[in-house]
């Protein structure tokens, strides 16, 4: 069963991969969400932390902001797809990658910024 994290900070993509806390799991299939996705908290930052998590729950895919190359490669090695460089809303992300939309360096912005950024 294909799973998605995505490192959240608020309502956004977490910019960096090492400093979030709060992350969101998504069981999906065929571009739909299984069931409600779970937000976990974490307790501090921690990237080794993440990574242990991600191989730990099986996670398929992560969509994330910024990420070091050492994670990176260690995360692609365990055969996990990531998309990194990516600023959005982290509801438009998961709707991106689930609709398979997503890919890496993706700046998605939502109709409300896209009106202030005019």
């Amino acid at each position: 069963m294909p799973k998605l994290l995505i490192p959240i900070q608020g309502d956004y993509v977490a910019p960096r991969f090492d400093l979030a806390t709060e992350v969101l799991v998504a069981r999906h299939e065929k571009g739909r969400c299984l069931e409600e996705p779970k937000t976990i908290i974490m307790e501090r930052p921690s990237d080794e932390g993440l990574c242990q998590m991600i191989v730990e729950e099986n996670v398929t895919d992560v969509v994330c902001g910024g990420i070091e190359e050492l994670h990176y490669n260690f995360l692609v090695w365990k055969k996990v797809n990531v998309l990194d460089g990516i600023i959005a809303d982290w509801q438009t992300a998961l709707e991106n990658a689930l609709e398979g939309n997503l890919k890496q360096g993706d700046i998605l912005l939502t109709g409300k910024e896209k009106q202030g950024a005019l």
